[in-house]
């Protein structure tokens, strides 16, 4: 059988596959401590016997002394390969720990919402007031620098941005009744209510 092995018979090598596979496993489940370890093990050694068959020596008995020593020669590699491939895992850089992505999201829906009621409250502005409030509040202009960028008087700019700060102010309640000034048309003049 050894020389039919050495010559190349698959019909020799599959029996001797069928005498000595169960030893092989076995050595091999002891090696690992995994039965799915041992089966790598076992079915790398069969290739590597394959492999090596022309060393095979023509003259001697079994096999299994051949095959238990590839078996052990393979578990060794099998095991500094995993301990390499651990090695180079351990020297990447750590990923940073993914937050739970539910905490952004109600985050922001709740952006949303405060944004929509922004919107609704600026759209309640007159014309003029969005523009003042959104040079001054939003883009952080200065009172000299909005009313340049807009052509009128400072003086302008902090009563616009004054009424809608107020209304804004007030933008969750009812909004207050119109003031009226009365009598200003006559000679009388009366004060604002």
């Amino acid at each position: 059988m050894r020389a039919r092995i050495r010559g190349g018979d698959q019909a020799a090598f599959g029996q001797l596959f069928d005498e000595c596979s169960k030893a092989v496993y076995n050595h091999a489940f002891r090696l690992t401590g995994n039965w799915s370890a041992a089966e790598d093990v076992m079915a790398l050694t069969f290739l590597e016997a394959w492999r090596l068959r022309a060393r095979i020596d023509p003259e001697g008995g079994s096999l299994k002394p051949w095959l238990l020593g590839i078996a052990t020669n393979v578990h060794r590699n099998v095991r500094r390969a995993a301990r390499r491939h651990d090695d180079a895992l351990s020297r990447l850089p750590r990923g940073e720990e993914t937050p739970d992505f539910a905490d952004e999201v109600v985050g922001r829906i709740h952006d949303a919402e405060r944004l929509a009621a922004v919107h609704r409250a600026y759209a309640r502005l007159r014309r003029q007031e969005q523009d003042v409030f959104a040079l001054c509040v939003w883009a952080g202009l200065g009172y000299a620098q909005a009313a340049e960028a807009l052509g009128i008087p400072v003086g302008t700019v902090r009563s616009r941005l004054s009424r809608a700060r107020r209304k804004l102010a007030g933008a969750g309640e009812p909004p207050p009744p119109p003031r009226q000034v009365v009598g200003d048309r006559g000679p009388d003049k009366e004060e604002i209510r």
